[in-house]
């Protein structure tokens, strides 16, 4: 974490249990990053907290240990089950395990019990976990429910709620499967509760005060949408050049993490065809992709084993994925907020990172939307057409023609003549 990304305030200057600042050590954490500077002290006391801040800025580590505090000093009832004492609601499952292993490693010296629920895979293995008793719930809305109604646990003992990326749930349409489950907890002002959102929103902020207790509200650099130390640029290919372009920035960046993110699950599909035909090594991560070759596309891509991950919107919220030099967008996003997400994969924890995007044909119409969102405009690079590289074309496979009424082959069988009496 770069010196210049953190504060003045240490963690160890902070009143937190002994078990976990050790924790705390063991993640190589000294200094508190703005969000955690500004919230810590607000949640240790007890106080609820809604904050604002940039991703990759620290607000899960600040959660986590307002957590464990709160935990720490209130011990847990008798009983013959835990039943869960905090409850972490996050928009996707990815962010879902990150949370639970940032909270393995803060909170490995408290012997509390975390429990995952999140949809795609492992459903009996995560029921069985919770069954026996858990401490910390962290899951995404749509499985917690679910085991929720089959009775796995109850929410009646839990004393902290965290809502994670609470702007991209309202997106992705969670809100009412967050209502029903924050109106059966306990009353807001019997338990410790934290709102982190990228935006705090009307819809955030309506949230916050209709289910916390009086929230203070911390907002980090509002005003400063995007990182300072994201080197943005863009490009004006013709659609025919896109692809070109796009295999030779990746052959010019060489090492590194690269992310490149396109606006539709098909155009992932392809552009990981044309790059993997021609010699990069590239997978396409969307919603549709099995969880367990998900998680194994990010383990990779994390230790540096993947070079270039690929990603619609849906990768580019909740991943905590350190050491991403290079966000290619090739496709502009056509809403604007999407672009700010999407390059803030990169330069995150104060590093230097860059963007590159794409005013293609198609989607050249989003950039003045996204220049006054931002503030300013995104400097143009340009590209000698001579330079690019001749591609191989993926082979594609075989698909029958269908019947586009039908739904159906288009080749319809043959009826045989009667036989001639």
């Amino acid at each position: 974490m770069s010196q210049n990304h953190l504060s003045d305030l240490r963690f160890d200057a902070l009143v937190i249990h002994e078990q976990v600042q050790a924790g705390i050590r063991d993640a190589g954490f000294e200094f508190c990053t703005p969000i955690q500077a500004s919230t810590l002290p607000i949640a240790l006391e007890g106080h609820d907290v809604a904050g604002q801040a940039q991703t990759g800025t620290g607000k899960t580590a600040a959660f986590l240990v307002a957590t464990y505090q709160r935990l720490l000093n209130s011990p847990a009832k008798d009983g013959d089950k835990k039943q869960p004492r905090a409850f972490m609601l996050a928009p996707t499952r990815e962010l879902a395990v990150q949370i639970a292993n940032d909270a393995e490693l803060l909170g490995s010296h408290t012997g509390f019990k975390i429990g995952l629920a999140y949809g795609g895979t492992d459903y009996e293995k995560q029921r069985r976990i919770i069954e026996e008793g858990i401490d910390l719930l962290i899951g995404t809305p749509g499985r917690i429910i679910d085991y929720y109604k089959q009775g796995v646990f109850k929410l009646d003992e839990v004393e902290v709620a965290v809502l994670d990326e609470a702007d991209r749930m309202f997106d992705m349409g969670f809100i009412k499967d967050i209502r029903y489950l924050l109106r059966r907890l306990p009353a807001p002002d019997k338990r410790l509760n934290m709102l982190f959102s990228a935006t705090l929103s009307h819809n955030v902020m309506d949230l916050a005060y209709e289910h916390m207790n009086e929230p203070e509200l911390i907002r980090i650099e509002p005003d400063k949408v995007t990182a300072d130390k994201v080197r943005q640029a863009i490009f004006f290919p013709s659609n025919k050049d896109k692809m070109p372009l796009l295999v030779g920035l990746i052959r010019e960046m060489g090492q590194g993490r690269i992310m490149v993110f396109v606006n539709m699950k098909r155009e992932a599909e392809r552009v990981q065809a044309y790059l993997q035909e021609n010699g990069i090594d590239a997978q396409a991560i969307s919603g549709d992709v099995p969880q367990k070759k998900r998680l194994r596309m990010l383990m990779d891509f994390q230790s540096g084993d993947l070079p270039v991950l690929i990603g619609t919107d849906v990768a580019s919220r909740g991943l905590h994925i350190p050491d991403v030099q290079y966000v290619i967008n090739y496709d502009l996003p056509q809403d604007a907020e999407d672009y700010v997400h999407r390059i803030g994969r990169t330069a995150r924890a104060g590093a230097a990172g860059d963007a590159i995007s794409f005013g293609c044909e198609t989607y050249a119409i989003s950039l003045p939307d996204i220049e006054d969102y931002i503030g300013h405009k995104i400097p143009v690079a340009n590209y000698d057409v001579a330079l690019l590289p001749e591609l191989k074309r993926p082979k594609s496979r075989p698909r029958k023609k269908t019947d586009q009424r039908r739904g159906r082959s288009s080749k319809r069988p043959t009826r045989r003549k009667p036989p001639r009496k």
